[in-house]
């Protein structure tokens, strides 16, 4: 006699809400989300992102106040960006203690301490004239030696206010190995660095750059990773992590889940996303248009990013998402 199997049915699975989430396999926490903040420099009131519908440029007050909203709903941490009234070269805001960025930082470590993960940008594009991630060479090329030189007085004028991670964010080489040494050098070894080890250029950074009040004319690709590459990225990794990263990024998060996916399977650090202004704007645009369903689709975002591997998202969605969750 023939031998007959009962029928698979793997709907039955996913028959009821309560069963579809006994068995899923990805979940989101708001200790996962990381939110990205501006604080600017000479204003009183926020001031809002056009191209950000939701996100303003913060005073220093309204900054603290949400810091102490991220330690509510329980995200994992907040990344701060200052923007400054006055740009030169060098970027010489960026180490001045009294600068946009190190006051705000010192701010927000007295308001919630080590109860919040803070993480300070570590990049000179908000505070150069130019708008590049570094110091130029006369032929207008970034130079790459004196940039790491930039970066590690900026670090350690950002472990002095006690912020918990730095975000190394100019894709320069050897940019992580060069702060770290001068981290330990000046005795802030537990201080963690955050490497945008897969930083690629994009189109999607537009709303990013009128948040900061970028001076950038041109683009970044000599130093980003060219979207079209994905092996030179996990060798980028590979020699973040080398040289000392405690956590690497890929950046922006939603074109390059392959990316993300991948340095997840072979990292020995936690592994970050970040999900990107204009990824943010996208959403937001076509939801106003009544496209798509806003809430659904900015949770479906972040839930394909984690599924993809990353430990750490960052998005300007975070405080709405941990909200829902």
């Amino acid at each position: 006699m023939e031998a007959r199997f009962p029928a698979v049915r793997p709907r039955r699975l996913r028959r009821t809400p309560a069963l579809r989430r006994l068995v899923a396999q990805t979940r989101l926490h708001p200790a996962d989300l990381v939110l990205p903040v501006f604080v600017r420099e000479g204003i009183e009131v926020p001031v809002p992102i056009s191209s950000m519908p939701g996100v303003v440029q913060h005073t220093r007050d309204t900054f603290a106040a949400e810091a102490r909203r991220c330690l509510e709903v329980g995200l994992g941490g907040i990344m701060v960006f200052g923007v400054p009234q006055e740009k030169d070269a060098t970027g010489s805001g960026a180490d001045d203690e009294q600068g946009i960025l190190n006051v705000a930082l010192r701010r927000v470590v007295d308001v919630v301490g080590d109860d919040l993960v803070i993480m300070a940008d570590l990049c000179l594009d908000e505070f150069t004239d130019h708008g590049h991630c570094g110091v130029l060479a006369e032929d207008g090329s970034v130079d790459n030696d004196a940039t790491l030189d930039r970066y590690a007085a900026m670090a350690l004028a950002q472990a002095a206010t006690g912020a918990h991670v730095l975000g190394l964010s100019g894709m320069m080489d050897g940019q992580v190995g060069h702060v770290r040494g001068a981290l330990d050098a000046a005795g802030h070894v537990d201080t963690v660095l955050l490497a945008y080890a897969a930083k690629y250029t994009s189109g999607l950074y537009g709303p990013f750059r009128e948040a900061v009040q970028s001076s950038l004319v041109g683009d970044r690709a000599a130093y980003q990773q060219d979207p079209a590459n994905a092996t030179e990225a996990l060798r980028e990794l590979e020699l973040d992590i080398a040289e000392g990263a405690d956590i690497v990024l890929v950046k922006p998060a939603g074109p390059h889940l392959d990316v993300v996916a991948a340095a997840a399977a072979m990292s020995s650090v936690p592994v970050a996303a970040y999900q990107i202004s204009g990824e943010y704007a996208q959403i937001e645009a076509a939801a106003a248009q009544g496209w798509i369903d806003r809430e659904r689709v900015l949770m479906e975002s972040l839930l394909h990013i984690r599924r993809a591997g990353a430990q750490i998202i960052l998005s300007y969605h975070a405080l709405e998402a941990a909200a829902r969750l």
